[in-house]
């Protein structure tokens, strides 16, 4: 009988064109691989060089319609030259600029260069941080990088944690453990062979009125609802009121509730509010419950040598949120879970024969699966080890200090001005939030700061956020950038300015 293979060999010429699109050790892999990071480069570079504003692209129906016209694959393989420069106006032109001075939107950071070459390697190698097989140098580095990163924020050599695609993931994982481990030591369930025990509508957990949105969503998510989220107050320069802390976990044992987790932001979203660590630590040991302190933005002050130590108490948290993707200058995404104590991630523990079978443990082989809500997993940690070995920590530093100093003098600088109200005159990270109230208009405010926001944008000469205050719409400046110098803010006033007049006098 014919087998389906002798009656139609492969063709050796089509796996021979196989060799051009796969980086291996052959001459013709090689080839094309440089070949097409050549080309990719070049139009990398091109689109830097010509490209001077924050963005050039168009607005957002027009890039839309834009990018649909690009879903058209083809049958028959293209030349990779002649696709990147298709791509260049759509694609390319169409993109922030997140590198430039002028780009002060979001919590998004311009990358180093020594990540993006990081970048480039992670991507080749490909491995999968998930057992050590599949990445056997891999593993011992992101291991090396955990056990530097829990030394930076004072931790035991009993810590442990992963790296994590950013705050969300982190979150989530230090709630996921806080609940399960609060399940076992009250109500004897183990959540994980037998599910939430029937109290669990019970639980309940704190943080601040201007805590991340992952930790509502993280509730949502561990299937306790929103209304497991319990929210304090804040004081006037938007740190959690410890006054009101209690007073709402006497209401809850009033109410015979449980209150399991308290969550510490290290720098808010919006101003960059550190909450009394070293304070809601010592409550968090008094009341018996799991401190998660959300650094997502903060973190990075470990590397400073002018604001370490508004990092104070955070040693005690149970488990902390650290992203590297804003202060610390690297690619997204690149973030990471810490755990004061290792045992902690028995509660993600699954063991699968083919992959990280029990007499793995048994021979002291890490398969890193076992501390990570993901299974395949990136080596994000190659992208910060690189860029410290190449920077140097007195360099980070300095960078960090820096856009720290210029957020204190966009702040004075602003509050000089007669048209500008400012709302953190001494911004604790560097994000500054502002509003511009001319004199001479009165009416409407919000509608003019959100266009003035539009318009910097779509006409190339900024990128800033808008974000409410007490109801009113703000805009922020967020500093990430240590190139970006006081003449750039200040430029970027003079055309809040004309844009500003511009647009009342056409209303």
């Amino acid at each position: 009988m014919i087998n389906a293979v002798e009656k139609n060999p492969p063709d050796i010429s089509k796996e021979k064109m196989y060799d051009s699109l796969f980086l291996h050790n052959s001459e013709k892999g090689q080839e094309a691989f440089r070949e097409q990071m050549h080309e990719m480069t070049n139009i990398i570079c091109e689109t830097f060089g010509k490209e001077n504003a924050p963005f050039t692209g168009k607005e957002p129906q027009t890039i839309e319609k834009e990018v649909e016209e690009l879903f058209d694959f083809h049958s028959a393989n293209q030349d990779f030259t002649a696709l990147l420069n298709e791509l260049k106006a759509p694609l390319f032109k169409n993109n922030l600029q997140i590198s430039h001075e002028k780009s002060l939107a979001h919590l998004q950071c311009p990358p180093l260069i020594p990540a993006i070459a990081a970048e480039l390697a992670i991507s080749v190698f490909n491995q999968s941080l998930d057992s050590w097989d599949q990445s056997p140098s891999a593993t011992y580095l992101e291991e090396g990088m955990i056990k530097w990163l829990a030394g930076q924020f004072g931790y035991s050599s009993n810590a442990d944690g992963t790296f994590t695609s950013g705050g969300t993931q982190s979150n989530y994982t230090g709630l996921l453990l806080a609940r399960d481990a609060c399940c076992l030591s009250l109500w004897g369930q183990n959540v994980q062979k037998d599910g939430l025990p029937e109290e669990f509508h019970k639980l309940r957990i704190l943080c601040s009125e201007e805590a991340h949105f992952t930790v509502q969503k993280s509730a949502v998510q561990l299937g306790l609802g929103g209304k497991a989220v319990i929210k304090v107050k804040t004081d006037k320069h938007h740190r959690m009121s410890v006054s009101h802390l209690q007073d709402q976990l006497a209401e809850l044992k009033a109410q015979h509730l449980v209150p399991f987790a308290l969550v510490g932001t290290c720098g808010t979203t919006d101003f960059g509010s550190i909450d009394p660590i070293d304070e809601l630590a010592a409550i968090a040991h008094e009341e018996d419950l799991w401190f998660h302190v959300d650094a997502a933005f903060g973190g990075a002050l470990i590397l400073s040598e002018s604001h370490k130590s508004k990092l104070k108490g955070i040693c005690y948290a149970d488990s902390l949120t650290v992203d590297f993707h804003k202060l610390f200058y690297q690619p997204i995404s690149c973030g990471a879970f810490l755990v004061k104590n290792k045992e902690s991630f028995r509660f993600l523990n699954h063991h699968a024969d083919y992959l990280n079978p029990l007499e793995d443990v048994e021979e002291g082989i890490p398969n890193l699966v076992n501390k990570s809500i993901l299974t395949s997993r990136r080596l994000d940690a190659f992208k910060l080890f690189l860029s410290l070995k190449t920077i140097g920590t007195n360099l980070f530093g300095e960078m960090i200090d820096h856009t720290f100093i210029l957020a204190q003098a966009t702040a004075e600088y602003l509050s000089s001005q007669d048209d500008i109200k400012v709302e953190n005159l001494s911004p604790e990270l560097n994000t500054v939030i502002f509003r511009y109230e001319p004199q001479d208009f009165s009416t409407d405010r919000c509608k003019l700061n959100r266009k003035i926001q539009q318009e910097l944008l779509y006409e190339g000469r900024a990128a800033i956020a808008k974000t409410s205050v007490n109801g009113q719409t703000f805009l922020k400046f967020t500093i990430l950038n240590p190139r970006t110098k006081m003449k750039h803010i200040q430029e970027i006033v003079d055309d809040i300015r004309t844009l500003g007049r511009k647009w009342r006098e056409h209303t």
